[in-house]
């Protein structure tokens, strides 16, 4: 008995298929001999761009950003090494003034701008050679930081040369998501990569 109602059941449930299954009004025709053709913007790569651009760097700082197209970052660049030469030179100058004061007081003169009067020195001769060294020091600082600018300018040329080429399309997405985990019932937030092929 039990066999002949699912028997009845299985026939049921088949012939309604076959009468729900019937063929899609909303079609769309399509014809296999149409190409669509989407044209995407693409540059043409160029591989001597960032030498190119790192060249033009090294030759005038702010070159290579010109020929980047990004002129908002030459004022940067000249910028950076107008105050790392500023400050060499200003060192430079400190570090000679108390240079040419210790010279004098070792040749045995009492008429460095340091005197007050001749028998009290408002600077000692143990404190010129602190702050020749201390001088020194600083001037050489100041022409390190101003050639890591003149390298910085160089590489960020070539950086941004080798960027502009970088394709950058829609197909793919690097994006945050927010996912509701069900068992646990708690949400997780996270990062999304999408490749569409």
């Amino acid at each position: 008995m039990n066999l002949k109602y699912l028997l009845t059941a299985l026939v049921f449930f088949m012939v309604t298929t076959i009468v729900v299954a019937q063929k899609d009004s909303l079609q769309i025709n399509t014809n296999q001999d149409t190409i669509v053709e989407t044209k995407k913007d693409y540059k043409e790569y160029n591989p001597l761009a960032p030498a190119k651009a790192a060249f033009f760097s090294a030759i005038l700082p702010g070159l290579g950003q010109a020929y980047n197209g990004k002129y908002w970052k030459i004022p940067i660049a000249y910028a950076g090494l107008g105050v790392g030469i500023y400050f060499y030179l200003e060192n430079d100058k400190q570090y000679d003034r108390y240079r040419n004061a210790y010279k004098r007081r070792l040749a045995g003169f009492k008429d460095d701008e340091f005197y007050v009067n001749p028998t009290n020195p408002r600077v000692s001769t143990d404190a010129l050679i602190r702050a020749q060294k201390f001088y020194q020091r600083n001037k050489e600082i100041s022409l390190l930081v101003t050639a890591a600018i003149y390298v910085l300018n160089i590489i960020d040329a070539n950086v941004d040369a080798h960027l502009q080429q970088f394709n950058v399309s829609e197909d793919l997405s690097f994006k945050p998501a927010v996912n509701f985990d069900e068992y646990s019932g708690k949400t997780r937030y996270g990062l999304s990569l999408n490749f569409n092929f």
